[in-house]
Formats: C-alpha cells, structure tokens, sequence
C-alpha cells in the first residue's frame, strides 16, 4: 500500500462532515498509515476527542493553550502529510490568510510537508466569491485542495459542498503520496469531460447527468504519468485539474471545434465527455412562453450535431490512439464493440446504468476496458481516480 508506515496528521473541523473523518482515520490506519488528530474546539460540538483518540496512534492536540501548547512544533516536523478534512470556510480562511487561534492552524503554519484539504461547508459559502478566493489562494500557494462533492446539504440545499467520501480522499492521497511512474511522458494527451448544453432559448437548455468527474480523474492521473494534457470540458462544478490546460465550452458545436481544432497535434485522444446527439433546429432568442389556447403540447424539432468520435475516427492517423466511452443499458458489450468499429477507435471503455455505484454523479465508477484487438477486461468497482489509473494502463498496453 502506498500509505503504509506513512505519517499523516488528520486535520478535523467543526463541520456535520466531522462524523466521516471518524471512518477516514480508520480507512488510513488499515492502509497501513500511522495517524495522528488535531482538532479545532468546536469540532467537539460534532464528534469528541475521545472517539478520535481510541483510533489514533496519539492522544487528540486540540488545545493550544494546554500543557502540550508547543506540540504543533513537533508535530510539524514529524509529519509526512497533513490532511485537513473536513475544511469549513472558517479554517480554509485562516488557511488561506496565515491566521493561527488554535491548534490545527498553528500545526499548518508549522508544517513542513505537503498539505490537502476536502472542503465541506453549504451551497452559498461554497460559492461565495471570497471563498472560492481562499481556495485559489490554497492552490497557488502549492495545496491540494480537493473537489466538493454534489449533492443533499444539511441545510437541506442541494448541489456542491459536501465533503468527498472518505473512500475517495483516500484515493487522492495515495495519487498524490505514490507519484504513477511516467509512463506518458513526451506523450500528447486530449480528453473530453462533463455534459454539453443545447439552447433552446436564453433560460432553457438540453442536457444530461454527467458531472465530468471521469474525465477530469482521467486528466489528473495522465498528467501525474507525465503526459501533457488538454481537457476540453463542458459545464461542470469541478475545478481544473493540476498541470492540465483546461478549455471550458458548452455546446457539443463548441466542444467540437476545440477538439477539432487540436486533434492532430495529439498522441491520445480520450473522448470521456457525454455529448448531447441532438440539438434544437430553432433557438429562439426569447423566453418561450406559453400561449393562451395552445394546448398541452409543444413540438420540439431536433437535428443531429456534429460527431465528436467519429469525426477523429475519420482522420486519425495510424500513429495516433483515440479511446471512446460507451455507457450502456442493454446489450451492452455489443453495442460497445458495434461504436469501437463504426468510430475507428483503438479502444472503448464500456460501463452500465445498470451497476450500482457507477456511471453518472458517482465519486465510483466500474467499467470494462475493449481493445480493437483482443479480449474485454473488467474491472470491480473502483474509486474513479482507481478507474482513472486502470484506463490508462490499459491505454499504454496499446503500445502508445
């Protein structure tokens, strides 16, 4: 294990999320880690120091003031990774802006190793400008700051916020504690991540579930392996990638265009996005409203959009790798090998609607890898930063 005889400092807030970080630690202790807890006071109000100190390899540091005031000196020297999750606004603030009032802030200002946090706060702090500044501040100063996860807040709002399931952090720090050998490097990498949106007037679109967390997996690890990365994405609530040049669009027309555009200058292109196959003939430039004496029924007259995959599949050179992705609810290995040959794709990463903890909105994912050439190769349920490293191990077998 890649976090075996680690030494992780385990960095709680007073958040709801506080009762995940209880099943984290253990997810760290099994991973072999040696773990250490520090606490801010009110994180007490949530879980107490007793429960985290009858997993930990140490009593809890939570208070700066107490006989141990000068721990976070030790501790900062001691560690190799301080992992800050869940982080409220008001920690990821102090973070961001070198304030210290206890002891989890004094043991970041002392630490002389690499640092994460996983965010946890409601919809409208998580949005709010001066946090997502606090964020950026993170970043720039060399942070992993994790992605929220979507989904139903304490408050009772819906949408980005929640603190990534423990399963997945711990997935991020073994990415970033276990560098992937280099297996890209010099390599050109494209991908395409997230939903397309299609107009129908200013307010209303045609779109779909994904949420991109695929694709933008499978942009980090590929950079990790070395490549140089270019994730075309349409609209998502995740932040770009490290060492990845990002392009944000939101029609499949634009999504198009920016492939097209930079598709031969590329070694491997991954199309991972779920692009929307019909758009509106008509767009109007008006809220549609509804008319008196209309009826109950309104036509809506499609036409098909461009085809992304097949239109690499088209000009893609011999020496060039292009993988697509085929999620599917019946019949599924078929008509998955039936889209691999009509496309002229090397490969195709087949997943169903059907597994349970896969396909869209999931921090989860399970899908079988198909060469042009050879045999299917399932994979279990992974973590999709997981299912992000078996791709493209799968893709490098290819030969590329």
């Amino acid at each position: 294990m890649s976090l075996s005889g680690k030494k992780i400092i385990l960095g709680v807030t007073g958040g709801i999320a506080a009762y995940k970080s209880v099943y984290l630690l253990r997810l760290l202790k099994k991973a072999g880690a040696e773990v250490r807890v520090v606490m801010t006071p009110s994180t007490s109000h949530f879980v107490g120091e007793l429960t985290f100190s009858s997993l930990a390899d140490e009593a809890v540091f939570s208070d700066l003031w107490g006989k141990s005031w000068s721990a976070h000196v030790e501790w900062g020297l001691w560690a190799d990774f301080l992992l800050v999750a869940p982080c409220t606004a008001n920690t990821l603030a102090k973070m961001a802006h070198g304030l210290c009032d206890n002891a989890l802030t004094a043991v970041y200002l002392s630490a002389k190793c690499p640092v994460m946090v996983a965010p946890a706060m409601d919809l409208d702090m998580y949005q709010h400008a001066r946090t997502q500044a606090n964020l950026e501040t993170l970043r720039s100063d060399g942070v992993h700051v994790l992605p929220s996860a979507e989904g139903f807040l304490a408050s009772g709002l819906q949408g980005p916020g929640r603190m990534l399931e423990p399963e997945e952090i711990v997935a991020h720090l073994e990415q970033v504690l276990s560098p992937q050998p280099q297996l890209l490097r010099g390599k050109k990498l494209l991908l395409t991540a997230g939903p397309t949106q299609e107009a129908l007037d200013p307010v209303r679109y045609l779109t779909n579930h994904s949420t991109g967390k695929m694709g933008y997996a499978l942009a980090e690890v590929a950079a990790a392996m070395g490549a140089q990365v270019t994730l075309v994405s349409g609209p998502t609530q995740l932040p770009s990638p490290p060492q990845v040049e990002t392009i944000r669009v939101r029609a499949t027309q634009q999504m198009y265009e920016a492939v097209m555009a930079r598709a031969d200058e590329q070694d491997i292109l991954i199309m991972a996005a779920a692009v929307s196959d019909y758009t509106p003939v008509e767009v109007s430039d008006e809220k549609i409203k509804k008319k008196p004496g209309e009826g109950d029924e309104m036509l809506l007259r499609l036409k098909r959009t461009q085809d992304i995959l097949a239109s690499v599949g088209k000009q893609k050179r011999p020496d060039q790798t292009l993988i697509g992705f085929a999620l599917e609810t019946e019949n599924e290995e078929a008509n998955a090998r039936g889209k691999l040959e009509r496309k002229n794709l090397d490969g195709i990463v087949l997943n169903s609607l059907r597994t349970p903890g896969a396909g869209f909105a999931h921090d989860t994912n399970q899908v079988t890898f198909i060469p042009r050439n050879g045999e299917a190769k399932a994979f279990p349920l992974k973590s999709k930063m997981e299912v992000a490293r078996d791709i493209l191990g799968e893709v490098v077998g290819l030969g590329t």
